[in-house]
């Protein structure tokens, strides 16, 4: 499951605390309907979409929200698929909405500056990264955060900056346990911005070796260690698919 999929998951468990409905037991979402219905039904919803039934999911969502325009968890699953589909401004509505809620919803913060980064909005997405490291967001949270600020320092041309990206890839491994392969793949682009590719060549062979890759990903990955072992400039990959 894509680390992005796992950690929205675990944002959905841990919200607030609240117990599990009884399996197979029946939720209407409509006026005075419970948190704990509305979590039962934004989880549902979170489910069809990661088997492929994004419609059935915002359908699930709209309700939810419909009935509670407070829930939050529902706007950031529904931003996620608005962003899957390529509607981004669509999603950063959603984003917005979720964060009035809660400011310190990581998440939706993180989801947002990946938003806005594909917008060409750097500064905008920073700033976002800024703030979810400032405010110590949960550990995984934080390890995406410094990732991510890590991708922004080496392919925004007004954020450019390897020597910090190295830092901060160096970080999100760590915090990680080095058990997430789109870490590990980022320090091994920082090693190489910063010249160092016998290093960027040991790290992107520890990314691939990493069990249950999709065959995409460590299509992905191989490509990079490809790029690795055949560069001779520092700055020469930067066109490199940071997916």
């Amino acid at each position: 499951m894509p680390p992005l999929f796992r950690s929205s998951l675990i944002c959905l468990l841990l919200f607030v605390g609240l117990p599990r409905g009884k399996a197979g037991q029946p939720i209407t979402v409509g006026a005075g309907s419970s948190r704990v219905a509305m979590m039962d039904v934004t989880m549902a919803a979170q489910a069809l979409w990661l088997k492929g039934e994004a419609a059935a999911a915002k359908v699930k969502l709209d309700a939810v929200i419909k009935a509670d325009p407070t829930f939050f968890p529902a706007y950031y699953i529904r931003a996620q698929i608005l962003a899957g589909e390529g509607k981004d401004e669509e999603a950063l509505r959603d984003c917005n909405e979720a964060l009035k809620k809660d400011s310190t919803f990581a998440e939706a913060a993180l989801l947002r500056a990946r938003i806005n980064y594909s917008l060409g909005r750097c500064a905008a997405s920073a700033k976002e990264i800024d703030h979810v490291i400032s405010i110590r967001a949960r550990q995984d949270a934080l390890a995406r955060a410094y990732g991510e600020r890590a991708r922004l320092h080496l392919v925004c041309a007004e954020n450019r900056d390897p020597a910090q990206a190295l830092k901060d890839a160096t970080m999100a491994c760590k915090l990680f346990a080095w058990q997430d392969e789109s870490m590990i793949d980022t320090l091994a682009m920082a090693n190489a911005a910063n010249g160092d590719f016998d290093a960027a060549i040991q790290n992107e062979e520890r990314a691939l070796a990493r069990k249950d890759l999709r065959a995409d990903e460590s299509r992905r990955l191989r490509q990079h260690l490809s790029l690795f072992k055949n560069i001779v400039r520092p700055d020469s990959f930067t066109g490199i698919d940071h997916a």
